[in-house]
């Protein structure tokens, strides 16, 4: 009774906010603002006043989980928007989507046998029809399997991979490589040649490709992260950006050390249609000769003769 009774006083303002105005002019106009400032006055005192029902108010508890919620959806959000170009997504922000993780299962699970963890996740999750949480959470969770970030990322997602660290340190060194073979080339060569470029930079280009493709092999059989997909997006689009660099900008090409053998398979099959046909052409004529000479044929027709006439 004691929320009602403090509710008395306001009663009036709300039928002054809800009934006509009896004045006519300014009166009126000035009455009226004043009715709807006493009301909002009185529902923000109905949301406190502690009535029975089903009213949208956290236990201080759940305000506290959903607010760290928000702050690492915030962070998350703007971490992958800042690493978008060029994409940085996977070693940047792993920390922020882990620990958003974290955060969404503290409000989805019952900590304990208490019954307000419980209400947390009935009110912030499932108690409309939007779930704007649940909504959040599944688009964070689809834009890191898109990104295929678990295949940076150690089974625990604590750090990058091992595999991933090499491959990127290679990475810097090629950049830095183009870049300070670029800055003396400047000086000395017209800026379309980057033969400088091919040249004292072909060593490091050619481990950084190497070791992508090994990578690429690894991950079909599932390697070091454990899931057999795409290498994840850091990656890619880090060797995108060298082969862009190395074959367009500056048209260089990577010279086959296996020149020998390939010359030798290639020769050995342009030659194998000679041999064949020399081959059968040999063997259908020994055929001929063995099929035009029939000497015993001959000397049986010649017996055949003689008895003839004897008989």
């Amino acid at each position: 009774m004691a929320p009602l009774r403090r509710l008395l006083p306001l009663l009036p303002a709300l039928a002054l906010a809800l009934g006509p105005t009896a004045t006519a002019g300014g009166e009126r106009r000035r009455r009226r603002l004043l009715a709807l400032g006493e009301a909002e006055e009185l529902s923000a005192s109905l949301w406190g006043a502690g009535l029975p029902g089903d009213l949208p108010e956290l236990e201080p508890e759940c305000r506290r989980l959903l607010a760290a919620f928000a702050e690492g959806s915030a962070a998350l959000a703007g971490c992958l928007g800042r690493r978008a170009r060029p994409v940085r997504l996977c070693q940047a922000c792993h920390r922020h989507h882990r620990r958003l993780l974290a955060q969404y299962a503290s409000i989805a699970r019952a900590v304990g046998n208490s019954s307000e963890s419980h209400n947390c996740a009935k009110s912030i999750l499932t108690s409309d029809r939007l779930q704007v949480v649940v909504m959040l959470s599944e688009f964070f969770n689809e834009t890191w399997e898109a990104a295929n970030c678990a295949n940076c990322l150690k089974n625990s997602s604590e750090g990058l991979s091992n595999s991933t660290v090499e491959f990127l340190d290679l990475f810097n060194k090629s950049l830095t490589c183009f870049e300070r073979n670029l800055q003396g080339q400047a000086i000395n060569l017209s800026p379309d040649n980057y033969t400088e470029v091919c040249k004292n930079c072909n060593a490091s280009y050619k481990m950084l490709n190497d070791l992508y493709n090994n990578l690429q092999r690894m991950n079909r059989q599932g390697g070091e992260s454990g899931h057999s997909a795409h290498l994840c997006i850091d990656v890619e689009d880090a060797m995108n950006i060298t082969r862009k660099l190395w074959s367009r900008t500056f048209n260089c090409s990577v010279p086959c050390s296996d020149t020998v053998p390939v010359i030798a398979v290639s020769s050995f099959i342009l030659f194998l249609p000679i041999v064949f046909y020399l081959s059968s052409f040999l063997h259908s004529k020994q055929k001929k000769r063995i099929l035009i000479l029939p000497k015993r044929i001959q000397s049986n027709a010649s017996l055949v003769n003689i008895q003839e006439k004897y008989s």
